[in-house]
């Protein structure tokens, strides 16, 4: 395993990607706005897509950049579907915050 990735240290990667992860994190738990939830979880999938990345160049394996792939492509629906979601409650609602949608009832 190669302790250095193009002269980075493998562990300052993953310092900065556990602490994309708990900002990710806290702004799930935290914010009430439902497009910064979005935005929040996206941080968490790119921390997670960081940490593949370091392990596959570690490593010299392609595995890790496969998956990242595959994640992208799971994110990028995640966004559509959820934008729509979040344009379709707006409409009906008026308001993105969290604490108002108490039901999917419309």
């Amino acid at each position: 395993m190669n302790p250095l990735i193009n002269g980075i240290p493998i562990h300052y990667l993953l310092g900065l990607a556990g602490i994309l992860f708990s900002i990710g994190v806290l702004g799930v738990l935290i914010r009430r706005n439902i497009v910064i939830i979005f935005m929040s979880v996206e941080l968490i999938l790119n921390s997670v897509n960081l940490v593949f990345v370091t392990f596959s160049k570690a490593l010299s394996h392609i595995n890790g950049e496969t998956i990242v792939f595959f994640v992208m492509a799971i994110a990028a629906a995640e966004a559509a579907v959820g934008l729509a979601l979040v344009i379709a409650i707006f409409r009906h609602k008026k308001s993105t915050n969290v604490d108002e949608l108490q039901s999917m009832r419309w």
